[in-house]
Parts: C-alpha cells; structure tokens; sequence
C-alpha cells in the first residue's frame, strides 16, 4: 500500500478491486448515505430556520348583494363597505393584531386637552394612479362629509370639526371638546381632490369612480364584471405596490355577488367561492360582534312602560340562554345589559333560567299587579298587562320575537307580534317612536361608547336613544368617558353607566350575537377581534397569506 496516496484515491482503487456485484451494493448504500445525510441537514435547517409569509396566492370570496357605492362618503351596503375597506385607505389603519396605528399618515399629535389632532402625512404616500396624498386631499374629503347636500352616512361624525391645512403633509383637527374615539374615525378613506373637486356633491353618485374608484389602500381595482341590467356581479382587486404600510401579501381578491344567503352557502359548498361571512360552518372564525340586541320600552308612546315592574317582570321572563340555543344555534352570548359582550367591561350576572317566571309573577304582584284566573291577565287601576311588539320581518329577528312571546305567555302577558319590512320599520317605527315595545339592535362600535343610545338629548330623532331614558348620573357618566384622557377610568366609567342603565330596565337586552367568517384552512394572518360591521373582518386584509417559506432568522429582521 502506498502512503502517498489520499483517502479518495485509496477509496476509487479500493471499489475498483471489488466485484461487480459488490460495486452494485456499495453504489446503492452510499447513495442511502448521502440522502440520509441531506435529509438530516435539511432537517437541522428547518430546525434552525423560521417560517415566514411571502407574496402570491389569491382569495375568492362570496358577498350578498351587488356594491353601488365603494366611497368612503357614500358606502351604504356591507358590500359596500368591504370594497371601500379595501381600496382606500385613512390617516389611521390597523396593524396585523388589529390595533390602531398610522397609515396615511406617518405621526400625529395630540394636544393636552385632547381638542386638536395634528397629522404629518407619510411622505411617498400615493394614491393609486400615482398622484401624491396631500392634506388637500385630507381636507377636502373631509369637508365633503360635512357637507349636507351629499347625505353621507358619516356626516354626524364630523359636522362640528373643523379642519386644516398646515402644509402640504400637515393637517389639523379641531374638536368642539375632547372625544376620546376620535382617532377610531380617522381610519375615514381618503379622496383624491384632483379627481372629485370638479364633480358637484349632487352628481358624486353618478360618477364612474364611485364604483371603480382611485384610493390610496391595500388594494386597487383591476376588473368590475356587470350583467345585462348593468348591475356588478364579480369585482376583483389587485394588491396595490405604493400601499403606505407596505404591499400585501395576496397578488388578488375576487368578490362573486350572490342575490341570497341560500346562493351564496350553494356556492361555498360546491367550491365557487373559499370563503363568506355569516356563515355557520365548522372551523369558521368566531367573534362577538359589536352590538346588542333587545326590546326597547317607549313609556311615551305606551304608559304601561312607566311602571318599572312591568319592564323588569318582562326582562326577567326571558330565557335568554335557550333563545341563544334554540333560535341562534349558540352563535351568541346571552346579555342583560346595554354594553355588548367581549368589551372587556364586566359581563352582568344573568337572570336564573330555572325560577324567572317565578320571579318575574312576583315582581308583578309586588308592584301591585293582579292576577285574574278567569280573565288569564293582569290588571292594575283598570289597566290590563299587554304588549304590541313591533320588529323587522328578517327571520332572526322574527325568531327571536317568536320565543320572547313564549316566555311572557308563561307569566301571563299577552302579545302581539307586528313585522316589518327594515326599511318600512326605520322610516314608520322607529323614527316617528311609533312603538310601545320595539325588538331591535345597536351596533355600538369598536370603542363601547353609549352616548348616542343612552344620554338623554338623543330622546328625539334623529338621536339614537330609543328607549327615551333619561338619568343624570348615567348622562354624567357618558359625557365624561368620552372626554376621559385615561382609557382605563373611561372604561370604569362605561362600565358603571351599564349597571345603573341595566338595573333601570329602559329595555329587556337578550343577546350579542355573533360574527362568523368562514375562510380557507390555508389562509393566515386573519385577526378578528371586535367586529362593529362585517367589513371589519377586512381590516388586516393587507397581512393574510396563502405561502410561506423558511429562512434564516437574521433575514427576518
């Protein structure tokens, strides 16, 4: 043997000495060697490596009803909403966890007694067809919700703040007193000026950009597909590149119009579309939504209703967990106060299911009710126990009212269902307080705020106090968590404006329902947490993925 030689020239001579045979085997086992020790060095990469999301993948998503609106000013439809969501983007947005954070806007000031904001804008941001944000275009959209020939739906929301432009990246608000959820409304979607300044308020809803629209969001328009009436029924977007916070990860979002729940579920099954909310399915995202339900008392226009006995027998017959069960599938969480569940403010203590109708028979009696066998009523001063509840004809609401006139027969109460179209309940019930007992929802926003459903100078329309109540020490407690600096006594105060409104029984609260967003196993990043409106599902849009890959851990940085 030579000594000169290295290992792998001994190695070669020594395979060459061996037999055919035995060159097979060792040619076979040193391939398993090598895969082996690839297998093993992949592996101890992937240990070492992280998982990150990249770029690529699209979602196909079913929607009830065809967008007329996508504008910030004038969305009216939850399609609407979702399309402007998506397209155009405010001085606020939200982060991949769903909080609060800059967008159109880089930074933001806020003076000591919390009346002025002052927004420097980002510099670079664009708007989709390349043009700068400017605080023009900051001033001018907002002028345009003030201004009343428009009738946006946002209106109330900036009707006494005045605006400003510092500078070309600088804006300023001024608020007529501290609000503390101001900055929940700057997420407002921003116009262009260039585009809608020469277009009067009277024709912003015939302008082609209010359905194909030029934004500043996460996305932007790239195929609107009609039918023969002209009505939308596929809109695509695309992610945008000059997105403030950075480009989406999903390159498209496809929207396919369904005319109904019942298409739209058909749809879902058979694969047409991946993903819809509203929809009950296994593995759907689940949340509170930001709003509760119940039957609000007018003691105005029914005198019965003055007697807070009657309101707190009527509450307290309610079943509230079986109404969850039996008539929402569980999609809910049973409530007995004005504040919706998942706030983070302290839930009230329920009614006992087992004794309420006891209870609620004894509450009549104590407030000098009596019971007549013969008649099968209560009477009090010549005056018999009734009710007349009025709702909306749209089978959940028709089914809850359906069980809540189950319950008050079991304590003796009589009553009468009336039903309504939604838009026939708004403009003959509701507005002109034309009800005695009224099953209804308030959607109360991302910030508990109560003020608009609960002080007393909002008795009157267009005000939203439906129940006409009127406290001081809870207008006391509601103007002051408004203007509160401090969240956490804000909250403090919301929360003791829930016991006293909740003990006053102005309405028999039933339920928070819930919002399910049914969505692809693939798809991630999806944070839902307090969902006001259905578009809000939409608001980390700009973080989901479908693909990921692995890398080293310095390159994430």
């Amino acid at each position: 043997m030579s000594y000169g030689r290295g290992p792998v020239a001994w190695l070669s001579a020594y395979v060459r000495s061996l037999s055919p045979g035995d060159r097979f085997i060792a040619g076979i086992l040193g391939i398993l060697v090598a895969l082996t020790a690839l297998s093993g060095m992949v592996a101890l990469g992937r240990y070492f490596q992280v998982e990150v999301p990249v770029r690529g993948g699209s979602l196909t998503e079913g929607v009830i009803g065809a967008p007329r609106f996508v504008h910030p000013l004038l969305a009216l439809s939850d399609t609407d909403r979702d399309l402007t969501a998506l397209t155009y983007a405010g001085l606020m947005g939200h982060d991949a966890d769903g909080n609060l954070v800059p967008a159109l806007a880089e930074s933001f000031v806020r003076s000591e007694d919390e009346r002025s904001y002052t927004f420097t804008l980002r510099e670079g941001a664009k708007f989709t067809d390349g043009s700068p944000v400017t605080a023009e275009d900051v001033v001018f959209t907002i002028e345009k919700a003030k201004d009343p020939a428009l009738k946006s739906p946002v209106l109330s929301n900036w009707a006494n703040i005045r605006v400003e432009a510092v500078d070309a990246r600088t804006v300023r608000f001024t608020l007529p007193k501290a609000y503390t959820p101001f900055l929940e409304d700057a997420v407002l979607g921003i116009l262009p000026s260039h585009i809608w300044r020469d277009i009067p308020s009277e024709e912003f809803p015939f302008s082609p950009y209010a359905s194909e629209p030029v934004g500043a969001g996460p996305f932007r328009v790239s195929s609107v597909v009609r039918d023969r009436d002209g009505r939308i029924t596929r809109y695509e977007v695309v992610a945008n590149d000059q997105y403030a916070l950075g480009r989406p990860y999903l390159d498209r979002i496809r929207f396919i119009v369904f005319s109904d729940y019942s298409s739209l579920l058909t749809g879902l099954r058979g694969g047409q579309v991946e993903s819809a909310y509203g929809v009950a399915r296994e593995g759907a995202l689940r949340v509170p939504y930001s709003r509760v339900f119940g039957v609000f008392f007018n003691p105005v226009t029914e005198p019965l209703f003055v007697d807070r006995s009657v309101r707190r027998a009527l509450s307290l017959a309610i079943d509230r967990p079986a109404l969850v069960r039996d008539v929402l599938g569980g999609y809910g969480t049973p409530s007995i106060g004005p504040v919706p569940a998942g706030t983070g403010i302290p839930e009230l203590q329920l009614p006992d299911p087992v004794t309420r109708i006891e209870a609620a028979r004894s509450i009549l009696t104590e407030g000098g009710w009596e019971w007549s066998g013969e008649a099968q009523s209560w009477s009090k001063d010549g005056a018999t126990l009734a009710v007349t509840l009025k709702t909306s004809n749209v089978p959940e609401l028709k089914g809850i009212a359906a069980a809540i006139e189950e319950d008050w027969s079991e304590i003796g109460v009589s009553t009468i269902v009336e039903l309504y179209p939604p838009g026939e309940l708004t403009q003959t019930v509701i507005r002109p307080r034309a009800y005695g007992a009224l099953l209804f929802g308030e959607v109360i926003g991302a910030y508990p705020d109560l003020y608009a459903f609960w002080y007393s100078g909002e008795r009157s329309d267009p005000g939203l106090n439906i129940a006409g109540y009127a406290n001081p020490d809870v207008d006391t407690l509601l103007e002051r968590a408004r203007t509160e600096t401090d969240m956490e006594a804000a909250l403090r105060d919301l929360a003791r404006a829930n016991e006293l409104i909740a003990a006053d029984y102005p309405a028999a609260f039933t339920h928070t329902p819930d919002f399910l967003y049914a969505i692809p196993a693939d798809l991630h990043g999806v944070s839902l947490a307090r969902v006001a409106a259905p578009s809000d599902r939409l608001r980390t849009a700009q973080y989901w993925y479908r693909q990921t890959e692995f890398v080293w851990p310095w390159f994430t940085r």
